[in-house]
């Protein structure tokens, strides 16, 4: 298994490995821990049927079902990932941590490449653990135990998924809302993240409706710099997997007039929480 890291920031490219034959404790081992170290993965190569992908996610963590699109027939929790030809649109496309705006969110996400256009959709990445080590310790202190508001029907986010809700959607009149805190500590790794994200985050507690939206409008912008990103240009046969308790990510949509075909897998996560650091 060789290890070639994308960014100085986050980011992992794996190579000599075969996710279709069975994987020793070892491996399993190996692969989870350059995960947390990397924060996202990319195993390049595979070639997977259905029962092999769902198989290997099994290995990492409980596989999930998405609560607004069916997945594929006789397997829930694989859901399509598409952008036709003659859509402008693509599924998720803004700065977002996946369901945040559930009580669980997903511990990881995982993409399977099997259609992609000839040039462009790669997806950016951003380590929230770097964004909050690059606040200013006042600002750290003012945020550490905030909580926030998460809904999954912001405007800008439903849009994204409307051609897919359409086509095989479900709960698609339920509007999820969860509580959360603004810094999140890693349950695996100990580390603070900052929690925040464009796409499902509407308010913070404790905040009147101006001073709410000014700092959200900051930390938006603060949490995506480059520096703290990584950049997949993907390849078919790629597995990408990243750690939605510690990054954001971004689909690019500069690919009209073709297809791109993704199968995801997200893997069931805890309660998000803060714990202070310990000195």
């Amino acid at each position: 298994m060789q290890i070639t890291p994308l960014s100085p920031a986050m980011g992992a490219i794996i190579t000599d490995i075969d996710l279709s034959e069975p994987l020793s404790d070892t491996h399993i081992a190996e692969l989870r821990q350059t995960w947390l170290e990397y924060q996202m993965i990319v195993i390049r190569g595979q070639s997977l049927s259905p029962s092999q992908y769902l198989a290997f996610a099994h290995l990492i963590g409980e596989p999930d079902t998405y609560p607004f699109l069916k997945g594929l027939e006789g397997y829930d929790q694989i859901t399509p990932v598409l952008k036709r030809e003659d859509e402008t649109v693509n599924f998720g496309g803004l700065w977002h941590s996946d369901t945040t705006y559930m009580e669980h969110p997903p511990m990881a996400t995982m993409l399977y490449a099997k259609e992609l256009p000839p040039l462009g959709g790669d997806t950016l990445f951003a380590s929230q653990i770097r964004a909050y080590e690059q606040l200013s310790k006042p600002m750290r202190t003012m945020l550490e135990g905030m909580v926030m508001q998460c809904r999954s029907d912001k405007g800008e986010t439903t849009a994204t998924r409307a051609d897919r809700i359409e086509e095989s959607g479900r709960n698609a009149d339920t509007a999820f809302q969860a509580t959360h805190p603004v810094i999140r500590t890693h349950p695996e790794t100990g580390k603070q993240a900052l929690f925040v994200n464009a796409a499902h985050t509407v308010s913070l507690d404790g905040l009147n409706d101006d001073e709410s939206q000014y700092l959200l409008a900051f930390l938006f912008k603060h949490q995506i710099q480059a520096e703290f990103q990584c950049r997949l240009s993907w390849q078919l046969g790629d597995v990408a997997i990243w750690d939605n308790r510690s990054v954001l990510h971004y689909p690019l949509n500069d690919y009209h007039g073709y297809r791109r075909l993704l199968h995801r897998i997200t893997l069931k996560g805890d309660k998000p929480v803060f714990s202070p650091t310990q000195n």
